[in-house]
Parts: structure tokens; sequence; C-alpha cells
């Protein structure tokens, strides 16, 4: 089963509806952003781009500091986090594709408070599918999804973005 790509498209519309509209009050140009490493860094490129946040884009790479690392071992693609911006006292958006257990965000939070101790952290997901096992919340969620046990959803892009859904039926 694959989500179609004018649905992902729609998605990253309906979220940008939504930070517009939670951000209003404030101006987006002081709106850091920072993508998670590979298929967060594809959402947020488009979001960055259409809602034209002025400072550049930041990319985590999250690989060590999952608590899974030493089953997952090393991937063969890690490459550095990029944070070309102070993060001391700035507010962030941060952004991953799919939102399942929580784990990978707790990582990417851990990442940051290294970098420095933000004003706030708000998280954009393409995906939601439930089940979290940390208590961990999108605020702001392109689509939300169930799927059943033994089933994964994975982006693929960066150009033309999909979401495939493998697994047990």
């Amino acid at each position: 089963m694959n989500i179609a790509t004018t649905d992902i498209k729609q998605s990253i519309d309906d979220m940008i509806t939504q930070i517009r509209a939670e951000i209003t009050d404030s101006d987006l140009s002081e709106l850091l952003m920072i993508g998670i490493h590979t298929g967060g860094v594809w959402i947020a490129e488009r979001l960055h781009q259409k809602l034209k946040i002025e400072a550049p884009l930041g990319k985590l790479n999250i690989a060590f500091y999952r608590d899974d690392f030493s089953r997952i071992g090393t991937h063969p693609q890690v490459t550095p986090s990029k944070l070309p911006f102070d993060i001391e006292d700035k507010h962030l958006l941060l952004v991953d594709d799919v939102l399942y257990t929580g784990r990978t965000i707790r990582a990417a939070l851990n990442e940051i408070f290294d970098y420095g101790r933000p004003a706030s952290v708000q998280l954009a997901v393409l995906i939601d599918r439930g089940e979290h096992e940390l208590p961990i919340q999108a605020d702001f969620v392109g689509k939300r999804i169930s799927l059943k046990q033994g089933e994964h959803a994975k982006l693929s892009g960066p150009e033309d973005l999909a979401l495939e859904i493998t697994g047990t039926e």
C-alpha cells in the first residue's frame, strides 16, 4: 500500500496552514527549522521554502543518539548534523517524516540540547501513526494513519516523495 504523492503534497500544505495559524502572533522570520535526517529533512526543505523562513535549514542526524544504537549498529551513511545557527533562547521547529514510538524525537531533543537551550521546540510530522511509547506529541501533523502490527511506514525521496506501507497483512 502506498500513500500517493498528491496526498503527501496535500499533507505538507495542511502542515503549512497549521504552522501559519499557530505562529501568526510571532514573526516566522524568527523561527529556526531543523529536519531530522533523512525524511524529516526532505519535509523540512519543502516547509522551509514555502514558509519563506530566512534562517538556513538545520539538519540533524541522530544515529549516535538513539537508545537502540547497539542493536542497529553504524549505518554506512551516517553524516554529521549541521546546525548553522545558535539555538540558545530561540524558537525551533523540529521536523520529521513519521512519528511512531517517539524514540527518534527523544534522540533529536537530546542532540539539540547538546547545542544549547532553546526557548521552545515545536514538532511537525508528515505522518503520525500513533502508538507512541514515549509521551511525545506533534504540534503539527500532515496526516494521521493507523497501521496493523508489523506494518511499517517509510518515506522515499527526495524529489518525488512517496510513503510506502510494508509488512504483514
